[in-house]
This record gives structure tokens, C-alpha cells and sequence, in this order.
């Protein structure tokens, strides 16, 4: 057990997050890990999963694959013509 989770230990809860994540994006995306893992590490939600203040560590993988959906979305969308 890690015990608390602080600003300097939460990366260890880090890559079984990503791993999920990646996973779910190959699938709903159809892309390869290493266009998921890239596409996740350059995220606003990732970003924030790191971020020990910010809690995002205790999402799951579905709530965080909806953040990183919805993110996309709402690029796309402020970058429309």
C-alpha cells in the first residue's frame, strides 16, 4: 500500500491509468498505442491526472476516457470555422 497519495508519489498510480486509458482510446478510436499513448500524454487530461490537488487520480478509466472525449470535442469545436 502506498499510504497518502502526495504531489511526489502520485505518478505511481499514474501508468496503470494511462495503460486503461490507451487501451479504450485503440479501441473506440481505432488507432495504435502509440498514437493513443501521445494523443493521452499531450491532454489537458492528463495534465490534470497528475496533478495531485486536483484528485483526477481517483477517476476510473471510463470517467477519465469521457474528460479526454469530451476535451477533444470541445477542441474541435472552438477550432470550427
Amino acid at each position: 500500500m502506498i499510504g497518502e497519495i502526495t504531489q511526489q508519489n502520485v505518478h505511481l498510480l499514474l501508468p496503470s491509468k494511462v495503460c486503461r486509458l490507451a487501451e479504450m482510446c485503440m479501441a473506440h478510436q481505432q488507432i495504435g498505442l502509440v498514437e493513443a499513448v501521445c494523443e493521452i500524454y499531450a491532454s489537458e487530461t492528463y495534465a490534470k491526472l497528475e496533478q495531485e490537488a486536483t484528485k483526477w487520480w481517483h477517476l476510473g478509466p471510463v470517467d477519465l476516457f469521457r474528460e479526454l472525449t469530451d476535451e477533444k470535442r470541445d477542441s474541435r469545436e472552438t477550432t470550427a470555422p
